[in-house]
């Protein structure tokens, strides 16, 4: 099965390699399907699949992250990461930073995962992948989701003889929690895609959807230290969670970004916001229209006088 008949914005992120599509199996498996493997030290390709690879971060990767190695969001994106665009779109992310002769991920040893327990999630997937369908990458369009196995010839942990059913596996790997964390926010990605090339994010939303996305510091001092509470309704236990609680920040963010980018519901702009904004819109309607009606009287009175000057001619050429 080739990759487009999977193609939507989920797919590229969850799987952990960017190689061959033929290396993804062409079947759909459900959480009871079964799957053969198990990677370990033991294994003959043991780290291979962590080089010459894309992984892409999402803002819950880059929030764990960077807590675990003590750095501030800014520092670690600047040190592990390099910029990328997210699934065929104009939206910008960050993907990690291969190194070395051997283009592998910086976390990676010949032991194994330096940051094994706090991993990115394509990491976490491999080798099973997972689709979720929603129609327009709408939030509440009916879903489909589905399961495939990626398995490339130089992994030899599908010949190791263990067993698993497909949520056996995500249980295993934490990958539930990862997918409840990166849910709203690919879902964004995958209504950008939906809009095609014809359409384009501004600079300023571009510089938003990355800050938000990948440093949550300054996106909380956007949030408490600029005029964003004065504009947008922020219920009281929402504001609460959002100065020390990352995650609920995080979260509040993907709210953001989708009324922001794409008029969705769920942060309504203060009433008397709301009024001003519609009164300056109605103010520069009535000046775009008087300044209409100024430029047609005078086309108009331009072109009484062209007439008048033909006139003038014709009539001193007879008179002649």
């Amino acid at each position: 099965m080739a990759m487009d008949e999977y193609s939507d914005a989920e797919f590229d992120f969850i799987k952990s390699t960017d190689k061959n599509p033929s290396n993804i199996l062409p079947e759909k498996l459900t959480i009871n399907s079964r799957l053969q493997f198990r990677c370990h030290p033991g294994v003959s390709c043991f780290t291979a699949c962590c080089h010459n690879i894309k992984i892409i971060l999402t803002p819950y990767d880059i929030l764990i992250l960077h807590k675990r190695l003590g750095m501030q969001a800014h520092e670690f994106i600047t040190t592990y990461t390099e910029p990328t665009y997210l699934e065929k779109t104009d939206m910008p992310g960050v993907q990690i930073k291969l190194v070395g002769e051997k283009n592998g991920c910086p976390f990676v040893t010949p032991e194994g995962c330096t940051v094994y327990s706090d991993r990115p999630s394509a990491c976490r997937y491999y080798p099973v992948g997972m689709a979720d369908f929603h129609e327009g990458g709408t939030n509440d369009a009916a879903e489909e989701k589905f399961f495939f196995l990626v398995k490339e010839p130089h992994c030899k942990g599908h010949e190791e003889p263990k067993h698993w059913t497909i949520g056996e596996w995500r249980a295993d790997q934490g990958v539930d929690l990862r997918d409840e964390m990166n849910k709203e926010w690919l879902r964004l990605v995958m209504r950008r895609k939906s809009f095609g090339l014809q359409a384009t994010l501004s600079d300023a939303a571009k510089r938003m959807f990355f800050m938000a996305s990948t440093d949550l510091g300054t996106f909380r001092k956007f949030v408490l230290e600029s005029s964003f509470l004065d504009t947008y309704e922020v219920d009281p236990e929402t504001l609460a969670s959002i100065q020390d609680d990352d995650v609920a920040l995080m979260l509040f963010s993907f709210k953001y970004l989708a009324n922001t980018l794409f008029g969705a519901p769920g942060l309504p702009i203060k009433e008397d916001k709301l009024k001003n904004k519609i009164a300056e819109i109605r103010k520069r309607q009535d000046e775009a229209m008087l300044k209409a009606e100024q430029e047609y009287e005078e086309l108009k009175a331009e072109r009484d006088r062209m007439l008048r000057e033909r006139e003038e001619k014709e009539n001193s050429a007879k008179a002649e």
